[in-house]
């Protein structure tokens, strides 16, 4: 994977460089960083890796708390000069059209995660090798991580990048994802 491009991009949060980052470059859905025009390397960094969730960024979906996670980040990382990765993850890894239907099967009683096992895929698909690359390529050596997921805290074992802090990322539970932020804690083992 490698930097194919990368543009200035006034967003209302402020200026920040976007990159794409891809196996090859007719790469249609590339992951992407976003950091500030004012990241300072000489000292650790505040990142968000956020896996893709069209639902929740896009549309404000309220049975998930991803694009509250994505908003409330992009104001942190515009606020301390930080940094933002996109990974295009749908789903837990699972795409967007098995994330639909594993919305039907949650519709129907099932939790997110049986969900996801009753269509053939693992409890989390996902993987986070990618992000320790693009932050390798950016520069990046020690990190303050927004996060409540243990599983991205262990991406960082062994990767030669420093976890200096965790910065948690407490989003109000409501009604409609009630379950699935207590799925989260009480099954995932998420730190809120």
């Amino acid at each position: 994977m490698k930097r194919y491009s990368q543009a200035l991009l006034p967003i209302p949060q402020g200026t920040f460089h976007l990159c794409a980052y891809a196996e090859s470059e007719e790469e249609k859905m590339p992951h992407l960083a976003l950091f500030s025009t004012e990241m300072d390397l000489s000292k650790p960094v505040n990142v968000r890796i956020h896996s893709e969730c069209l639902t929740g960024d896009l549309f404000g979906s309220k049975r998930c708390d991803c694009g509250e996670q994505l908003d409330t980040s992009l104001k942190i990382i515009s606020e301390t000069n930080g940094l933002l990765i996109y990974l295009r993850q749908e789903g837990r890894g699972i795409g967007l059209i098995q994330k639909l239907n594993a919305y039907q099967l949650q519709d129907k009683g099932l939790n997110t995660i049986d969900a996801n096992l009753h269509l053939g895929f693992g409890v989390d698909d996902r993987n986070f090798d990618e992000a320790i690359e693009i932050l390798k390529d950016i520069g990046i050596t020690q990190v303050n991580l927004l996060t409540n997921n243990p599983e991205k805290i262990k991406a960082f074992e062994g990767s030669g990048i420093e976890l200096v802090e965790r910065i948690p990322l407490i989003i109000n539970a409501r009604q409609e994802n009630e379950g699935y932020l207590d799925v989260k804690k009480n099954i995932l083992g998420h730190l809120f």
